[in-house]
């Protein structure tokens, strides 16, 4: 099966979706599917040319909706080449050129009954933007007027027309259908999402990471990893942190909030909130993004992961630290935490700082064995729902039915 991703960039700093398709592609490979990413990045962007896979770059994306002159002329003239098309992300130019393109074929085999071109299926994948949560937030107020409007006029077309929504999870099935009026996709599929093993633990690993975050020695640390950002909960954790530090807990592991964002105003912002608490202003490292044997480390070595952010799609950063044997202490606006409670692979709390100060107690009361069971606990829901091969295995299953 011959399948095209369209998605917004592969910038490695951009999330889970363009990490989803690089992650899966040796397993997608080996099931005998070929893959091709068309994108909106600058075709002389660094980061490109380094992937198993044909990265077709023709932006760069100008403005908020990201527009580039290039991509439907690029469509039109590749889509036919695919069996099936898969629209990465919405509420950006490239979901609307890839319907556009796809529906000008079928208008056009429809005037030309004697010669057809082959018109591939299309799917759309959200990555969680059909979430209630985006138009409910009362600081996206703007934004959730100018998505109404944008859906209303294109976007429910884009995804009505689809021939199936993939969605990541079945919770984020679930409040897809809760957002928006006119919702009415074709087919609704939980095709789940997964992650390559990751590389055996080395101590390696753990030197590049001690390098990148000077001062934490061999301390013990809770590790969040993700985008410095709002929607991840950093303020929660930093208070709630400094919460259960004036508690006066003995031993209470340092915490690390490693990320790209640290340049943004909100970024300067955490760093400052961190150094106003006098009890943790010593405890607290932002060692930027961590990537390769760095990013490793941090999850081999660290206690637990956390992650009490306010809205999650997947998390791509908690399957990863259950993959290394850690437990995860996040939130229950992760969509897969259900799959985690029922697991018993961490411990699960609101997105409010009394639920963030109650999950970092509730860890530090568990005595170290329920602490190391819980990591092999953690282990064992990654192999079983989380693993690229299982999911890649019920991706392509999916797009097979339709096709």
């Amino acid at each position: 099966m011959k399948i095209l991703h369209i998605i917004g960039s592969m910038h490695p700093a951009s999330g889970g979706p363009c990490q989803g398709i690089r992650n899966s592609n040796p397993e997608m490979v080996r099931l005998g599917s070929y893959r091709e990413v068309v994108t909106l990045d600058d075709p002389g962007a660094s980061f490109l040319g380094s992937d198993d896979f044909p990265v077709h770059a023709v932006g760069p994306g100008k403005g908020p909706w990201q527009y580039s002159a290039k991509l439907i002329p690029w469509l039109t003239a590749n889509v036919a080449r695919f069996d099936v098309v898969v629209i990465n992300g919405l509420w950006i130019y490239s979901s609307y050129a890839g319907w556009k393109v796809l529906r000008a074929l079928r208008t056009q085999n429809l005037k030309h009954k004697q010669v057809k071109t082959k018109i591939p299926k299309l799917f759309i994948m959200p990555h969680g933007m059909l979430d209630p949560y985006f138009q409910r937030d009362s600081r996206r107020r703007l934004k959730a007027i100018r998505n109404f409007f944008y859906w209303m006029f294109i976007e429910k077309r884009v995804v009505n027309d689809a021939d199936g929504i993939l969605f990541t999870c079945q919770m984020e099935l679930l409040l897809a259908r809760e957002t928006f009026l006119c919702y009415k996709p074709k087919s609704e599929i939980n095709v789940g999402y997964g992650i390559i093993s990751p590389p055996a633990f080395s101590t390696d690993q753990y030197q590049a990471f001690f390098k990148n975050c000077p001062g934490l020695n061999s301390h013990k640390y809770f590790l969040f990893i993700s985008r410095i950002h709002q929607k991840k909960g950093v303020d929660l954790l930093i208070k709630s942190y400094a919460a259960v530090a004036k508690q006066g807990r003995k031993n209470l592991p340092k915490l690390v909030i490693a990320g790209p964002g640290l340049d943004t105003s909100f970024g300067e912002k955490m760093v400052n909130l961190a150094a106003s608490f006098p009890e943790i202003k010593d405890f607290v490292f932002f060692p930027g993004m961590l990537t390769g044997d760095a990013k490793w480390g941090a999850f081999y070595g660290c206690e637990a992961f956390v992650l009490p952010s306010y809205q999650e799609n997947f998390g791509i950063a908690v399957v990863e630290a259950m993959a290394c044997q850690k437990p995860v202490l996040i939130s229950n606006q992760i969509n897969i935490w259900i799959e985690i409670k029922e697991g018993r692979a961490g411990i699960v709390a609101s997105d409010s700082l009394q639920g963030t100060i109650s999950m970092f107690n509730d860890w530090l009361s568990l005595s170290d064995e329920e602490q190391s069971n819980m990591g092999k606990r953690a282990l064992d829901v990654f192999e079983k729902k989380f693993n690229v091969e299982y999911s890649s295995s019920t991706f392509l299953n999916a797009l097979s039915m339709k096709t």
